[in-house]
């Protein structure tokens, strides 16, 4: 039997999984779980890793795999196993139960920053991608280029996978255009009338607009890593 704080963070993970195709934060899990610090995650992350619950990924930032649920989180008790981490070489998820056959070409659009704003490129290419890591809407890829969300799990290099559309909640990790000639990969949020884009690496420094200078081009839906 897992604690009621186990089963919620389990929980949480799994959804943020299942949204963003990354683990969250040990900030966010303890601000969603309404904990005084966050020594009090380390010791519910121990607990489930320890249960065999989930796992730490090892030479990957913050990353945690879902290894099974409690049997009362999913039907009949069958443990699910997530698919959110992907060989881009097959392009077919490297972790599931069943395979998802379906593959689509989604559009390739060069680079863009994760770090200091670069332009980003609209090449005429495609990326192969498995339509189980797609839900609902348009989507295009953009080649990751920096370090500055290494916290939230993006590497340089990785391909953001993003779902079209110019709106989005605070905290939401989005593709913004600024200025109409740069876009750059970072978590939004608005305060005091402007627009601050957070880095998840405590190196880099937030960037702060008015409004008119940010436009959300889309929100990030998952992520395809190129292992050598």
């Amino acid at each position: 039997m897992l604690t009621a704080k186990q089963h919620e963070l389990i929980r949480f993970i799994q959804q943020r999984l299942e949204e963003t195709g990354i683990s969250p934060s040990f900030e966010e899990m303890k601000e969603a779980l309404d904990l005084k610090s966050k020594s009090g995650v380390h010791r519910l992350i121990s607990a489930l890793e320890e249960r065999g619950f989930i796992r730490r990924l090892p030479n990957r930032a913050r990353a945690l795999e879902i290894l099974k649920q409690p049997e009362d989180a999913v039907g009949g008790g069958r443990a699910q196993t997530p698919s959110n981490v992907v060989d881009i070489r097959t392009a077919a998820p490297v972790a599931q139960t069943a395979p998802a056959n379906d593959v689509i070409e989604i559009p390739l659009h060069g680079r863009i920053a994760a770090g200091a704003p670069i332009e980003a490129l609209e090449d005429h290419q495609s990326l192969p991608v498995p339509a189980a890591l797609l839900g609902p809407g348009d989507h295009y890829a953009l080649e990751v280029s920096g370090d500055s969300m290494i916290d939230a799990g993006i590497f340089d290099g990785d391909y953001a996978l993003i779902r079209r559309t110019d709106t989005a909640r605070d905290g939401e990790i989005v593709v913004a255009l600024v200025n109409n000639e740069e876009a750059t990969l970072k978590y939004l949020h608005r305060e005091s009338g402007r627009v601050r884009l957070d880095p998840a690496n405590a190196t880099y420094e937030a960037q702060v607009y008015d409004p008119h200078e940010v436009q959300v081009q889309g929100k990030l839906a998952g992520l395809l890593r190129r292992y050598h």
